[in-house]
């Protein structure tokens, strides 16, 4: 691992869940081992003294957090395999042609979680895991909660349609996969609904919720009767999410549920079924369960977890 790509929390050797008191003892013995006093390297202190100023501090904390930070990619550190595979990226990803993956043998979705690096591994090294490994093995991790003035309850029903749906249709046949409710949109100042990690793919996920009948999507638009209806905005952040995990295949996904509890409905007619510049899809829920397990079982690895990734994500939970 290259100390100019770890996270604070990486160069002070603590966990995301870490206390202030944790923080402190672990700078004090950090910094003693880098002081150039005592022989250390000037930069690695500064890179000690940034990570403590940084994570010391509620709010500069937060804003590190939810910025998502820097972060090694998956196989960084010196057990990286040098030979790898390549996921090609998905219709309207934008994901960059060198996505490495572990050189094994292809697992299947159903298969038991992977962990990356392995816990055993921290046992070995003596080194403290970015999450401890019980919060790793969560599939759920938070739920909707009401934020703003303006609304709060039936968005709060939408995104629970949208965590039960997953959670029913998704999880169980994908061991793997992570649901995260509540992200701060590294894009703007916006929160992101729901995000499922599974592998080496990422989908970001909107809710929606409205009556049934028949809706029209062109790629940019949703409209109902001559009507346009707003989708929440997922292009930006699907693209700012690419640019920051460049090691995953991240796609958007809004999903309209019926309020009679249809998942076939409302029925959406894509006009442009296969416009490869769209990066995100709109689906009513069975569509979403269908589309996204396809999706994420059809990745490189679909059975691992990215350990790294998962904590730089939980980090950024509101």
């Amino acid at each position: 691992m290259t100390q100019g790509s770890s996270s604070h929390y990486q160069v002070l050797r603590i966990p995301v869940t870490a206390t202030d008191k944790e923080i402190k003892v672990a700078y004090r013995k950090a910094a003693r081992t880098a002081h150039p006093d005592h022989g250390g390297d000037p930069a690695a202190f500064r890179r000690v003294t940034l990570a403590y100023e940084t994570l010391i501090d509620a709010k500069s904390r937060a804003d590190y957090d939810r910025s998502y930070g820097s972060g090694r990619g998956a196989f960084a550190g010196p057990d990286a395999d040098e030979g790898a595979h390549f996921d090609a990226p998905a219709a309207g990803s934008r994901a960059s042609a060198n996505v490495r993956r572990p050189n094994t043998p292809r697992n299947t979705a159903a298969d038991a979680p992977v962990y990356v690096p392995p816990f055993e591994q921290y046992a070995l090294t003596g080194e403290v895991p970015l999450i401890p490994e019980d919060l790793a093995r969560q599939q759920v991790h938070g739920l909707p909660r009401k934020r703003g003035i303006f609304g709060a309850e039936a968005r709060i029903q939408r995104e629970m349609r949208t965590v039960q749906l997953i959670s029913r249709q998704i999880l169980p046949a994908i061991p793997a996969a992570r649901l995260i409710n509540g992200l701060q949109s590294p894009a703007d100042n916006s929160h992101i609904d729901h995000v499922v990690l599974s592998g080496y793919r990422m989908a970001i996920i909107g809710s929606m919720l409205l009556p049934p009948g028949a809706y029209a999507w062109n790629g940019s638009a949703l409209t109902h009767g001559g009507r346009s209806i707003a989708p929440p905005q997922l292009g930006h952040v699907v693209r700012r999410m690419q640019d920051i995990f460049p090691e995953l295949n991240v796609t958007g996904w809004t999903v309209v549920h019926s309020t009679d509890g249809n998942l076939h409905e409302p029925v959406i007619d894509r006009h442009r079924r296969s416009a490869a510049h769209e990066t995100v899809q709109v689906v009513n829920a069975a569509g979403l369960a269908r589309g996204l397990k396809q999706f994420l079982s059809s990745g490189p690895a679909p059975n691992t977890v990215i350990v790294p990734v998962l904590a730089r994500l939980l980090r950024g939970m509101h």
